[in-house]
């Protein structure tokens, strides 16, 4: 009888050992999945600041505005403070990266130290001038190897938790494609010149996207099967793929979501997703899978990103900009009102070059600004407008467009692309009133990067 009884309390411990080990087991996985995911988050939005960074400072470069220069810097510090903020998210502290951190520091400390001072009595000198120019330079270094390292990544197929725990190893010699492409980058960082700045910045400003989205977003609340269905049909996938998904877990969150990474069933690619607990609205996904040789142009990979946004219920949408990076093209849609640009209601997307796949999305922006505009009648006609443009630009397209102001306001404009030399700029003229709200310097075509 004891020893039935025994045998009895050996068997339940077994059991309740086993269900232990699995707990943590899965309990390990999902904090793994979660941690990805924000990684990836983290990663893409630092490259899309950089690129913003150095068009901004490009466009400073451009103006004769006081109050227009101002207001550009004050985007480039806002800038800069987002991306110190994202490369903050990532995995690397155990890499001394300081000399990135530290040009970010530098390029958002001027910004904000000449935003505050008055121009009309204190314009920029020629030394400032200079210092704009490098960081310039500077910053569009940066900004490129950072999109070889995201094409090498996307290519690999690379883990930021694999990275993550190389570090924490300690391996010698590193044989980590993340972490081998941001210690080359800094490197370069460490290269570019020294300059003279004012006082240390004690933090900086970044608008709080999470409120936002906390505020704005409508819909009753989801559960995490509903939640998985969304996702597979937003994306275009069969109701046999599997989903990982669990509650959206980040300091400081604002509202309530849900992180998941959708599996294909050979295991090689992943879709890392996050998506309102209310309403079920995806933010952004981002697929990790190899991308082969170009086989479709930039143009079709465009009409590839109209179709998923029109299946997706995204009505009289427009492209407005579109890049190729090495195999993968990346776009910026924006909504159409009464042929209104209206610039607020953005959705970013990346196509896969050799078969017009979907593989990034971001549609926050969207989702908190998307809404019925009523007055979008302007006071100004397009010729009085033009005649506010300066005479040493050749206009060669324009319109109206609704845009944001750096105190979020929405303002109606035309807009004018327009030329000086060889570079484009993209002027918005207040349709109101003719004030030069923003001129904004346009990239040249992106050289295509090789991961071979």
């Amino acid at each position: 009888m004891v020893r039935n009884v025994l045998i009895a309390l050996l068997v339940i411990a077994l059991i309740g050992t086993g269900w232990w080990g699995a707990n943590q087991a899965n309990q390990k996985e999902a904090l793994l999945v979660n941690n990805e995911n924000n990684y990836q988050r983290a990663f893409h939005d630092l490259s899309f600041h950089l690129d913003q960074i150095e068009d901004e400072v490009g466009s400073t470069l451009a103006m004769n505005s006081r109050k227009q220069l101002s207001s550009s810097l004050a985007q480039v510090w806002r800038l800069t403070s987002l991306a110190q903020s994202e490369l903050g998210q990532l995995p690397l502290g155990m890499m001394a990266l300081n000399e990135t951190e530290d040009l970010l520091h530098k390029i958002g400390n001027f910004s904000y130290e000449t935003t505050i001072r008055d121009l009309g009595k204190e314009p920029l000198s020629e030394k400032e001038y200079k210092q704009l120019s490098n960081f310039y330079k500077e910053a569009g270094e940066i900004k490129h190897d950072l999109r070889k390292l995201q094409a090498s990544t996307l290519k690999e197929n690379a883990k930021w938790t694999e990275a993550e725990e190389a570090m924490a190893n300690n391996d010698e010699p590193m044989d980590n494609s993340i972490v081998n492409g941001f210690h080359m980058i800094d490197d370069k960082v460490k290269g570019f010149s020294e300059a003279e700045f004012g006082p240390e910045m004690e933090e900086g400003f970044a608008p709080d996207l999470d409120k936002k989205i906390a505020e704005n977003v409508k819909g009753k609340e989801i559960s995490k099967k509903e939640a998985a269905k969304k996702a597979k049909k937003f994306v275009g996938l069969p109701d046999s793929m599997n989903v990982n998904i669990e509650e959206l877990n980040k300091q400081g969150l604002e509202f309530e979501g849900y992180t998941l990474t959708i599996e294909e069933p050979e295991g090689e690619d992943e879709i890392y997703m996050d998506m309102t607990k209310k309403g079920g609205h995806p933010l952004w996904f981002l697929q990790s899978r190899p991308v082969d040789e170009p086989e479709i142009s930039l143009n079709k990979a465009s009409k590839k990103g109209l179709e998923f946004l029109e299946k997706n219920g995204f009505e009289n949408m427009e492209m407005v900009d579109g890049k190729q990076y090495d195999t993968v093209g990346v776009f910026q849609f924006v909504s159409m009102e009464n042929e209104v640009k209206v610039y607020p209601d953005t959705v970013y997307l990346e196509v896969a070059l050799d078969d017009g796949e979907i593989i990034g999305y971001k549609g926050a922006e969207y989702i908190t600004n998307h809404k019925e505009r009523k007055d979008l009648d302007p006071s100004l006609s397009i010729e009085e407008a033009r005649d506010e443009i300066n005479p040493k630009v050749e206009v060669r397209e324009e319109g109206l467009a609704l845009i944001e102001n750096e105190d979020e306001e929405e303002i109606l404009c035309y807009e004018f692309y327009g030329t000086i030399d060889k570079d484009t700029y993209r002027i918005y003229i207040n349709a109101d009133n003719g004030d030069e709200e923003s001129v904004k310097k346009l990239e040249q075509a992106e050289p295509v990067y090789d991961t071979m």
